[in-house]
């Protein structure tokens, strides 16, 4: 396992910045793509990545990797924005809560697209009740049913979609990134 530091500062225009941590899965990739996700990951972050890309055996000639990563709040946030427009990338990344912010967990997939929900300090996910209010207004109206609704609010639909790829990846090589902010 290789670890990773570097200081970007710790200060942002007079004010201190949350540090927190969080894991970025990336379930599929081209090879031709790997690099790029590299860059893209690495401009966020502000440091060179390095990670192990393994076969990913659920899908023949894709690539999987897991990078553990410390850095600004926000992190996982402009993560999402720099991977998400490619096309074969199947990803999840998690941020922890800080004393000043919420938890994240984002997942990606080609068909779905972006998934976000707020995570509490044990990992739940925590639903705003206008999001609530609003999946029991489309019950009502007949739009849907409130377990369709309810399993969206969830991620479930995004869970069954990458649940062949987390578990293929048992078992991988799993890099630590530090950021000192």
């Amino acid at each position: 396992m290789t670890t990773q530091s570097f200081d970007s500062g710790s200060f942002h225009a007079g004010t201190p910045r949350s540090t927190t941590r969080g894991v970025l899965y990336v379930h599929t990739a081209p090879s031709a793509l790997c690099p790029h996700i590299e860059w893209a990951v690495a401009g966020v972050l502000g440091a060179p990545v390095q990670p192990v890309w393994t076969p990913q055996p659920a899908q023949p000639g894709s690539y999987r990797s897991e990078l553990s990563w410390s850095g600004e709040a926000g992190s996982a946030a402009s993560i999402v924005s720099a991977l998400r427009g490619w096309s074969h990338l199947r990803f999840e990344i998690t941020e922890e809560p800080t004393a000043s912010t919420e938890g994240s967990r984002y997942s990606f997939t080609p068909d779905l697209g972006v998934f976000h929900a707020v995570t509490g300090l044990h990992g739940d996910i925590m639903i705003p009740e206008d999001r609530l209010k609003a999946a029991v207004v489309r019950s009502a109206l007949g739009e849907s049913t409130i377990e369709l609704e309810i399993d969206k609010l969830l991620g479930k639909p995004w869970d069954d979609e990458l649940e062949t790829f987390r578990y293929a990846g048992d078992g991988a090589p799993v890099r630590w990134l530090h950021q000192v902010v």
